[in-house]
């Protein structure tokens, strides 16, 4: 398999006058297609990894290479427009926007980078809220609907612009038992149709067994690296 990302000797220090490193020497990569989870406590630094992992935050020193781009090498421009092409992001809390509907919510990345929406965009939009289970409640306020469909309109708009990544941060965190295994289930059906690469930050042992891979954080450093 191809590799999709790499960090080579990745660490991350905040402050100048105090300073605090929360991650040190990280070197990982992950293939393309690949299914995997990333635990540790609170404080451990995986969430700093992730941002660093999806361009939200920059590196102290090392490099990370997306499809083998190095990320320093583009501008604030340039990262975003890649950032809104190839990754998708799904965060703990939906961020949905409330005065938009679950359609519109869904289509706002592409609103984003393209500005006019298309008709057939809009009849993908249908298509990914289908496969979500959500084509019912489509033309519903996303504050009208329940929690477990909300993050289903999260997973949809993250999917909308086609992402060949989707990091996924505490993504069933606030969610009971029952919706934590349909939102489980539908990331594995959404890797296993489209080959979408997952990196998943969950607490939740249950959910991390069940991934192909596990990496352990621990005090900014990786204390365990497994694969099924």
């Amino acid at each position: 398999m191809n590799k999709i990302l790499e960090l080579n000797n990745v660490n991350k220090i905040y402050g100048t006058e105090i300073k605090n490193q929360v991650l040190y020497d990280i070197n990982l990569s992950f293939e393309e297609g690949s299914f995997n989870s990333i635990i540790g406590q609170s404080g451990s630094g995986k969430s700093t990894l992730l941002n660093i992992i999806g361009t939200l935050d920059k590196a102290t020193s090392g490099d990370v290479l997306i499809e083998g781009k190095d990320i320093k090498c583009m501008s604030a421009n340039q990262l975003a427009d890649y950032r809104n092409r190839t990754i998708g992001f799904v965060f703990q809390f939906h961020y949905l926007l409330p005065e938009f509907t679950v359609l519109e919510n869904v289509l706002m990345p592409y609103r984003i980078q393209n500005g006019k929406v298309t008709r057939d965009m809009i009849r993908k939009a249908e298509e990914t809220l289908k496969l979500v289970g959500l084509d019912k409640v489509k033309d519903n306020l996303a504050t009208k609907i329940s929690g477990g469909q909300q993050q289903r309109t999260a997973i949809a708009r993250a999917l909308i612009n086609n992402p060949k990544m989707i990091l996924a941060d505490e993504p069933t965190g606030n969610l009971d038992s029952d919706s934590t295994e349909t939102i489980y289930d539908l990331l594995r059906n959404i890797n296993e149709e489209y080959k979408t690469t997952f990196i998943i930050i969950t607490h939740d042992k249950r959910i991390a067994e069940k991934a192909d891979r596990i990496v352990e954080i621990k005090d900014g450093r990786i204390n365990l690296d497994l694969r099924k």
